[in-house]
């Protein structure tokens, strides 16, 4: 593992704003800006770079980013530079070259396209910066450290929450797989862990698809089409996050059919709401605090020149995988409102009211 044992000074000046691009700082601002706030350094604090992929998922811009903003204010004092590359590889590309221009002191990258990463990790490296592998993993180049939930865990868990689920219900038919985006790792895995239950089970696969850039669009055109497809023979849809499950409920909705059970990932409000209300039946809850504070300390560390010593390792890649906990009707209230992820007045809202109340949350 290459590991950055110096601090990189920051350049001075904003980052440059365009159509595509935007690199944010925030933390130290105004007068306070360059102060001593480096932890025990007694030097002034750095910049950390957070570039996440996509604004079809709402997590990055409503939790990860807040909450891994939050955590290096708190562990190293360094201000944060932002970017959302919507999907676009091409504009992570730019986004990193931009972080490295400006001599952050290390980057924490979940990747667009995890193939077309690794030139983004040699790039990183050979200019003395480390990178951190968040959410995603980069299969090509080890990167410096690798931060994650396990995602093999996550499609074993959805998979094997669904066919439990049509095993108690008496179910018959297949399932539709809709798995995440082709250029994702991190899909892959997810789609590796649902396989690999479905295989086992007494449910067929009738038919399975990679969504481009995990874009719902996509995926509920391609379910729609399999409802014409299969009209009478789909029992579930083992969906690979919450945006493609949502997308295949709104594919059945649209078409008048009787909605099977759909599986989701990710906890995200809106699914939580369709578990409530029957719609969704799982999702998996992995508090992206977890995640987004432990990428901080890392983060933190090596911007700081101190060694990470790894739990694992995966893809020749130092690692911490967190595990997932799958969320049903049945222990909702204990894991997501006991749990602080959302508040019983943030699921229950007007629309929500009179399930929330079969389902005791008040």
């Amino acid at each position: 593992m290459k590991m950055n044992n110096r601090r990189t000074p920051v350049v001075a000046g904003a980052f440059a704003l365009s159509a595509t691009l935007a690199l944010t700082a925030c933390g130290s601002t105004g007068d306070d800006a360059g102060a001593d706030t480096g932890g025990d350094t007694g030097e002034a604090a750095g910049t950390i770079a957070f570039l996440m992929p996509d604004l079809a998922s709402t997590r990055y811009e409503e939790q990860d980013y807040p909450l891994f903003e939050a955590a290096v204010a708190e562990i190293c004092g360094y201000d944060v530079l932002y970017a959302n590359a919507n999907a676009s590889a091409d504009d992570q590309q730019e986004q990193v070259n931009s972080a490295i221009t400006q001599q952050v002191s290390a980057i924490v990258l979940d990747p667009v396209d995890t193939t077309a990463a690794a030139s983004m990790v040699n790039t990183a490296q050979s200019n003395e910066i480390p990178i951190i592998s968040y959410d995603r993993p980069i299969p090509d180049v080890p990167a410096d450290y690798y931060i994650s939930f396990d995602n093999v865990a996550i499609g074993e868990k959805i998979a094997q929450s669904l066919v439990d689920h049509l095993d108690e219900t008496g179910a018959e038919g297949g399932v539709l797989q809709v798995n995440g985006s082709p250029t994702d790792a991190a899909a892959g895995l997810i789609r590796d862990g649902v396989t690999s239950v479905l295989e086992q089970s007494d449910y067929e696969v009738l038919a399975e698809f990679d969504t481009p850039g995990w874009q719902p669009p996509e995926a509920q055109d391609w379910v729609s089409g399999q409802i014409t497809r299969f009209p009478d023979e789909i029992a579930g849809v083992a969906a690979a996050n919450d945006g493609t499950g949502g997308a295949s409920i709104a594919a059945f909705k649209s078409a008048g059919a009787d909605l099977p059970p759909v599986t989701g990932n990710d906890a995200e409000l809106a699914a939580i709401q369709r578990i409530v209300a029957g719609d969704q039946y799982n999702t998996i809850s992995k508090p992206i605090q977890i995640v987004a504070e432990a990428a901080a300390e890392v983060a933190c560390a090596f911007a700081e020149g101190e060694q990470v010593e790894p739990e694992t390792m995966l893809f020749d890649t130092p690692s911490q995988l967190f595990e997932p906990e799958i969320v049903t009707q049945e222990n909702l209230e204990e894991v997501i409102v006991d749990g602080g992820i959302y508040t019983v007045e943030e699921i229950c809202t007007a629309e929500y009211a009179e399930a929330c109340a079969e389902l005791g949350l008040q």
